[in-house]
């Protein structure tokens, strides 16, 4: 994969069919783990116009999981009531806009690989869902500011190896979609 670039045609990139399986799988994944509850058939026109049911008004809390914490965290750490008020508002919003976003990308990618050219709404989308997935693996990975580190300490061996490998390379798409929208 030579990474995304800028052409008369617009951006473009060509992915093999491996790689676009391993985007389309990762994304997926994203989108079920992100994909907002159905709004309960009883719902008042507030609530269905904001995404809410009875029991997200009463008490939406930080998700448990980890990855889930990482991709919709709260948006005043230190102070609760805010945060609280603020997720009630906005999670399933920014649950459906990471959906629609990865869907974007899904749409845009072939099964089988191929050359993509992407529209800039569609370079957006997937600059978006591409960080979504890098997020997801690495909390799973542990990332922090010092990803070098945990580079040169996760040898060949290692289970998380290939997973690295692939954060990294999603890191390089990433910054190649970066520099062509440039």
């Amino acid at each position: 994969m030579a990474g995304f670039r800028r052409t008369c045609e617009g951006v473009t990139a060509r992915f093999a069919r491996p790689e676009a399986v391993i985007i389309r799988d990762l994304v997926e994944q994203v989108i079920e783990l992100v994909e907002p509850p159905p709004t309960a058939p009883d719902a008042d026109e507030l609530e269905a116009i904001v995404g809410m049911s009875d029991g997200d008004l009463e008490d939406p809390e930080m998700p448990d999981d980890p990855v889930l914490a990482r991709l919709l965290p709260d948006a005043y750490r230190d102070d609760p009531d805010a945060a609280h008020d603020f997720r009630k508002f906005t999670e399933l919003g920014l649950r459906s806009a990471k959906v629609e976003s990865a869907q974007t990308l899904l749409e845009s990618l072939p099964p089988g690989g191929g050359k993509i050219k992407l529209s800039p709404k569609q370079a957006e989308a997937w600059l978006r869902s591409l960080n979504d997935v890098r997020l997801a693996l690495g909390v799973r990975l542990g990332v922090t500011d010092d990803f070098d580190g945990l580079d040169a300490e996760v040898e060949p061996d290692d289970p998380r190896y290939a997973y690295v490998q692939v954060y990294q390379w999603l890191a390089y798409i990433q910054g190649s979609l970066v520099a062509a929208l440039s």
